[in-house]
């Protein structure tokens, strides 16, 4: 094949690729926000409480765990953080990559990331491209509705998630939602209630030897809590 040929295939294959399209539907989490249990009133105090929160930490790099769609991501980047918006949701990931191309988003980025079998090292020696936790810290951590499905969905102790959250950041946003929510409700239908100490003290018992409690504020309308935690 001549070398005009082979930029051929090339254009072609690049025009295909530009091309396709894909409509997120159907996946888990994309309509979360559309389907929670909560209120108008709850989620716009649980905005300000975060907003509240971030302006006392004031950090430069912001990872949003568990980001969904972005909503609260975008709270950090208009702070004038840079923001990680990580999900392992493709469709809310795609809503949330969508939305920052309509209005040329410069301070966040999304990625879809498990953060149950996050990005490993890679490359010769795994040298080449570091682990998610070696491309942090962040200043700050957004840990919001995120907590039960690591400690109950994926069977993580609390004292181990908050290990690798005090790894990842010295500032901590974390949301504890109850066992009466029905969110957790909806996770523990398709499984025994194991989790003894999954409580408000068992969390804060459980975070005590990485974070100290900056502010604790119960979000309206709603049985869970917003934590300001700073790394010990």
């Amino acid at each position: 094949m001549t070398r005009l040929g082979h930029i051929g295939v090339i254009e072609n294959l690049e025009a295909a690729v530009r091309a396709l399209q894909w409509e997120p539907h159907g996946t888990a989490w994309q309509s979360y926000y559309e389907e929670t249990n909560y209120t108008p009133a709850a989620i716009e105090h649980k905005q300000s409480l975060t907003d509240s929160f971030l302006s006392q930490a004031r950090p430069r790099v912001v990872w949003d765990l568990g980001a969904n769609t972005g909503l609260f991501s975008r709270i950090a980047s208009r702070q004038g953080a840079y923001t990680l918006s990580i999900d392992s949701d493709p469709g809310a990931v795609e809503v949330n990559d969508r939305e920052c191309v309509k209005v040329a988003e410069r301070s966040l980025l999304p990625l879809l990331i498990d953060l149950t079998n996050p990005s490993p090292a890679l490359g010769w020696q795994n040298e080449e491209r570091a682990s998610l936790r070696e491309r942090g810290p962040a200043d700050a951590l957004l840990a919001l509705a995120l907590v039960h499905h690591l400690a109950i969905a994926n069977n993580t102790p609390l004292a181990d998630i908050a290990s690798w959250f005090s790894r990842l950041t010295r500032w901590l946003v974390v949301e504890f939602v109850p066992k009466e929510d029905s969110q957790v409700q909806r996770l523990l239908s398709f499984r025994a209630d194991i989790f003894d100490d999954y409580n408000e003290a068992g969390l804060e018992k459980a975070f005590a030897g990485a974070f100290r409690i900056v502010s604790r504020q119960p979000i309206r309308e709603s049985a869970r809590i917003l934590y300001l935690m700073e790394r010990r």
